[in-house]
């Protein structure tokens, strides 16, 4: 691929807001909470979302083979020697621990790409640390994190609202976008393939249903 190609795929600001509108029409079909801000006095703004995340500890975990919830195919590992089926497996007392979310997504102009910020907290109020959010990523996503933690979830100012959030570094996003969009040939709705690409790794996943809202801009030109 060619750097004019490249080039293409390179997300800019009036596309951003443009696919930030379709992707915000489906949410509010489906009822999935997303909300537009605008900045005062600017038609600019950016996509945020709140929720709250329950996750259960106890001496075993719950394990289904064929679980929905489970990204990665579990290791022999996650089960105990003496399990014969597919049955879900609960041993001892369990906790559930409920982490509160709050999720944005911006345009980046250095970047020229969406950049997604998040906070928690628990219900107390006492927010997460870096190093609790680093332990919360999923096993799947450990070994990039554990290559690059700073590379690859960073703590910074609120571009916006000028408080601590912690954000998914947006280096490496026109590189793996270009790849997907030039497999789909440019069609798809560029906000739900990179949230879908980038939120499970910090616990946010979209609905399927997204997948099936394909927006594909011909014969529209948008600067």
């Amino acid at each position: 691929m060619n750097a004019e190609s490249k080039n293409d795929f390179v997300l800019g600001e009036q596309k951003f807001r443009y696919f930030c509108m379709e992707f915000l029409k489906h949410s509010q079909n489906i009822g999935d909470g997303w909300e537009w801000k605008n900045l005062q006095g600017s038609d600019e703004g950016y996509l945020t979302k709140t929720c709250y995340q329950t996750k259960t500890f106890g001496s075993e975990q719950s394990h289904s083979k064929n679980s929905d919830d489970q990204p990665c195919t579990p290791s022999m590992e996650d089960f105990p020697e003496d399990q014969e089926d597919d049955s879900v497996i609960q041993q001892g007392p369990q906790e559930s621990e409920v982490i509160h979310y709050e999720y944005h997504v911006l345009y980046s102009i250095s970047y020229q790409a969406p950049v997604l910020y998040f906070r928690a907290s628990f219900l107390d109020g006492r927010p997460l640390t870096l190093e609790e959010i680093w332990h919360r990523v999923h096993d799947c996503f450990k070994p990039r994190l554990l290559h690059g933690p700073w590379e690859t979830i960073t703590q910074k100012e609120h571009p916006v609202l000028g408080q601590p959030f912690f954000a998914l570094h947006p280096c490496r996003t026109n590189e793996f976008m270009s790849s997907i969009q030039g497999a789909t040939n440019g069609e798809g709705n560029y906000i739900s393939s990179w949230l879908s690409t980038v939120g499970p790794v910090v616990g946010l996943s979209l609905p399927l249903s997204y997948a099936k809202t394909i927006e594909r801009i011909a014969g529209q030109v948008i600067l």
